[in-house]
């Protein structure tokens, strides 16, 4: 029996015998738009790719075209998912058209499970560009040649500005960091990221424990809080080589661990997975065999090359990027707000640093993501590709 032949039967034979091992991993396994996003698991569903009765009700997420994952508010319309966080039930989210104020102005959690974590009252008033200029801070993206938009938290200042600006309106804005008085001046941009947070349903405890929450039954909506012993790939197989005391405990847990078809899968993972193992190392060991047979059988019949007509070939030297081209790309002064456009968080991916304000940043224009300047620039002086996506960058135009 040839190589191909063994490869082939040994899949088949794992495919036959344990089927519903497989099936189990890809009924609501956790998800994502893309590699290194947001890990998307209950309560929440990714629409598409996980079945409905994967997440609870109006937690479903989706992807753009971007591959950047989205959320809809039924009152409020579509925002994207910078990240999420199980065990304090929070999501933070940022508007696709870098405007986050104005959809405060409109902002309505009615129809969702969500809620804002720090609420603050803040009042938006049009004011002449000639009386707040390089006074207060504006809203770039509300503001016009003639009026400037500010937001004020104080009452105070909203009340002494009411004689020279248009009140526009008083709206409850959910922050990202508790409410504090204005010390950096009686206007703010609101640019940071929108933290929502949920209370049902209520998986705190569950994530404190180090599980995960699901449906207790189909036919309700009652939560039951799981501890997964199945691997999430090959490299975790050889830990499920024997039936420990913590696999015993399981199988005394009332109710749906208690059903003959979870012990099926338990004692499955127990018995089969060590042979599954067997298997790959004899397949292996038998390719190695074969390769190394046809080699020396090659070998053999080849004629030995004379010294003289040895002769050393160049080595191909991979390297990254000019200078000139790194220094096409654009550079960005971080504001106090440290918020950036696109899909970008508030840590450099190489240095795993955080962003401070005032420091320069570069990024890659195809991708747009953003790094430390004098990270991203030793980079790519020995890398063509970008560290996040792997993308090979393109050199920037009219940049």
């Amino acid at each position: 029996m040839g190589t191909l032949e063994v490869v082939s039967f040994f899949f088949f034979f794992f495919f036959l015998i344990f089927p519903d091992i497989s099936a189990t991993e890809s009924d609501c396994s956790s998800s994502s738009c893309r590699y290194n996003d947001s890990i998307i698991r209950f309560p929440f569903r990714l629409d598409g790719r996980q079945p409905k009765n994967c997440g609870y009700p109006g937690f479903d997420l989706s992807c753009n075209n971007e591959s950047t994952t989205v959320l809809n508010l039924p009152s409020s319309g579509e925002f994207l998912v910078r990240d999420i966080s199980y065990d304090t039930q929070e999501i933070r989210i940022y508007d696709p058209y870098n405007c986050l104020p104005r959809r405060f102005l409109q902002l309505n959690f009615s129809g969702s499970p969500f809620n804002g974590v720090y609420n603050q009252n803040y009042t938006f008033l049009s004011c002449p560009v000639d009386l707040t200029r390089e006074r207060f801070t504006p809203i770039v993206c509300l503001s016009n040649i003639t009026h400037n938009v500010l937001a004020t938290s104080s009452m105070n200042f909203a009340r002494l500005m009411s004689n020279i600006c248009n009140l526009i309106t008083t709206v409850s804005v959910p922050l990202s960091w508790p409410a504090q008085s204005d010390q950096y001046g009686f206007s703010s941009d609101l640019s940071d990221d929108l933290l929502l947070q949920w209370d049902v349903p209520n998986c705190r405890d569950c994530e404190a424990q180090g599980g995960q929450c699901r449906f207790d039954s189909n036919a309700s909506l009652k939560i039951g809080c799981s501890y997964n012993l199945q691997p999430a790939n090959i490299t975790q197989l050889p830990i499920y080589c024997e039936l420990t005391s913590e696999h015993i405990s399981i199988l005394d847990r009332p109710r749906h661990l208690r059903s003959g078809l979870q012990i099926l899968k338990i004692i499955s993972l127990a018995t089969g997975i060590p042979a599954i193992t067997c298997s790959i190392g004899i397949v292996c060991y038998i390719c190695f065999v074969d390769r190394d047979a046809r080699r020396r059988r090659t070998h053999n019949l080849q004629p030995t090359p004379a010294l003289a007509e040895v002769s050393l070939q160049p080595t191909d030297v991979v390297i990254g990027l000019d200078e000139p081209t790194i220094d096409s790309y654009s550079k960005v002064i971080l504001g106090e707000s440290r918020r950036l456009p696109g899909p970008n968080g508030i840590t450099c991916p190489i240095c795993l640093s955080e962003y401070c304000p005032n420091e320069t940043l570069r990024c890659i224009p195809e991708c747009k993501h953003c790094f430390h300047a004098d990270c991203i620039d030793e980079w790519l002086r020995k890398n063509v590709t970008c560290p996040v996506c792997r993308n090979s960058p393109l050199p920037a135009q009219n940049m």
